[in-house]
């Protein structure tokens, strides 16, 4: 540890991601716009100030012991999913611990991590390994992503379902690129893969997944 690192938590994680968390009452727009806030990168230049280090230190394996509970799983995950992205974006380490946070997220839908959360953002966020993460069974990781979704959208509250109900569709969407290219072709220059002429049209579209929640 160092001394940016040494007191901060899985609580610290949490508390930051989850705004909601701090309300007595959540309201659909700003409900709407905290997701907006977590999915299009507009925390950035936060996670790089306040949790670089502390992002590297789990990439290294140095933050394990969180895992021994729900909240803090659900932390890690963050870590290695989410804020991995921010504090590498444009290299290819921001990818390289999606395979740490779905091991996560198995282990945690598994060991009765995940169905202890009680929030259905917490929940989402929770699941988002299965789709990001590729690999050989992503489809089937895929499936089980889209009816935990379908889940979460039940059991929210009335005035949240249709944001929950757009993540549904979101997955789904997510499902038809996969079962098209097998793997996210926006990640392909970065990664250093060469397209196929199938991908190219796609990425001359532009409409992924990622950027097109919330349209309903």
């Amino acid at each position: 540890m160092n001394d940016a690192t040494d007191f901060q938590t899985s609580n610290d994680v949490i508390d930051f991601w989850f705004p909601e968390e701090r309300m007595t009452e959540v309201d659909a727009t700003t409900h709407r716009d905290h997701w907006f806030w977590r999915m299009r990168g507009g925390a950035d230049a936060e996670i790089t100030a306040r949790f670089s280090a502390l992002t590297t230190l789990a990439a290294e394996g140095h933050l394990a012991g969180w895992a021994s509970d729900p909240h803090g799983r659900l932390a890690l995950i963050i870590l290695f999913d989410q804020f991995s992205r921010s504090v590498w974006r444009g290299t290819t380490r921001a990818y390289v611990q999606d395979p740490a946070a779905l091991s996560l997220t198995m282990g945690g839908i598994a060991n009765g991590h995940y169905a202890a959360l009680n929030k259905p953002w917490l929940k989402i966020v929770f699941g988002l390994p299965l789709g990001h993460c590729e690999g050989p069974d992503h489809l089937d990781r895929l499936d089980l992503l889209i009816s935990l979704r379908e889940d979460i959208h039940t059991a929210a509250p009335p005035h949240l379902q249709p944001i929950y109900q757009s993540l549904v569709k979101q997955a789904r969407d997510v499902r038809q690129v996969i079962a098209a290219f097998g793997r996210h072709p926006h990640r392909n220059q970065l990664l250093g893969r060469l397209s196929t002429p199938a991908e190219k049209e796609y990425l001359a579209e532009g409409r992924f997944p990622h950027l097109r929640a919330f349209e309903g």
